[in-house]
């Protein structure tokens, strides 16, 4: 019993990790319909600037702020630069392009800090609590997430320019007709969603190591994470990403050898694209023909 618990808090420290890139994922998804491939390496190269400015003798909270602020202008100026001369093409360009952006970011990352494993700091003491059930990390990891998305939920609740994201991203056109400025929301969504994607790159990199390839095991976690939950819903794609957290720790330790846990992302995303292929929350998309 103590070692199945201890495995279900682990899984959901390592869930709060997909659930915050799931949500990237998932606004992007509700602004563009497109599924950002690019989110993972970006959140990997974010993770380097942090561990650039830390390396430098800045706090690590100091150096948190700052890499969620060049991660938000940085999204924003792939959006205006990358993503917008392609809005109106083909959907499968614009996966292209993303897939581009994919092999961009690693290549650079590769490039400027080399492909060799480095050791990432973290903010949080790795001791055991409530007697080695969970550590002050995992606590420290949640807790993060937790913040990260009670300040969303505000940001969309309360603020015009949540409200105004929101309408933009449900309809386009009637927003427009509003007088909002819909192509301003979209760069702010892709901003919002690559500083979310390095919480997630910088909480996990002090357990993986930072090195150009870490985030493709969390990005394929994350998008079963928001297939689960429901591409278009972030409370689904947060509850998603927990799922697979637990789900993929347990089956990793008493139904097949952890070196395949990644086999367990790919059936439960054949599960949900056979059985309900909106997820949970997500909601069914009508086109009128």
């Amino acid at each position: 019993m103590h070692q199945l618990l201890q495995q279900i808090f682990s899984g959901l420290a390592a869930g709060a990790i997909y659930a915050s890139l799931a949500l990237a994922l998932v606004m992007i998804y509700r602004a563009t319909n497109l599924v950002n491939f690019a989110q993972g390496e970006m959140a990997m190269f974010s993770t380097y600037i942090a561990w650039t400015l830390v390396n430098a003798g800045l706090p690590f909270w100091g150096a948190f702020l700052i890499t969620l602020a060049v991660s938000f202008l940085g999204g924003m100026a792939i959006e205006r630069i990358v993503i917008r001369p392609v809005e109106n093409a083909p959907i499968l360009a614009a996966v292209v392009v993303t897939i581009g952006l994919l092999l961009i970011f690693n290549s650079l990352a590769g490039w400027i800090y080399s492909y060799t494993l480095q050791e990432f700091p973290s903010p949080f003491p790795d001791r055991p609590l409530f007697g080695a059930l969970m550590t002050t990390r995992d606590i420290g990891v949640i807790a993060v997430t937790l913040v990260v998305l009670a300040v969303l939920f505000c940001f969309f609740r309360f603020t015009t320019t949540g409200l105004a994201m929101r309408a933009a991203a449900q309809n386009p056109e009637s927003a427009r007709l509003c007088g909002i400025h819909v192509g301003r929301m979209l760069a702010i969504g892709w901003g919002l969603a690559a500083a979310i994607g390095a919480v997630a790159g910088i909480m996990v990199a002090p357990a993986l190591f930072l090195d150009p390839n870490m985030m493709s095991g969390v990005l394929l976690y994350a998008f079963t994470g928001a297939l689960i939950g429901g591409i278009t819903s972030p409370v689904g794609a947060v509850i998603g990403g927990l799922i697979v957290g637990v789900t993929e720790n347990l089956v990793g330790t008493y139904l097949i050898a952890s070196q395949l846990k990644f086999t367990v992302a790919l059936i439960l995303i054949i599960l949900v694209l056979l059985f309900r292929p909106n997820g949970l929350f997500g909601t069914a998309i009508v086109r009128r023909v």
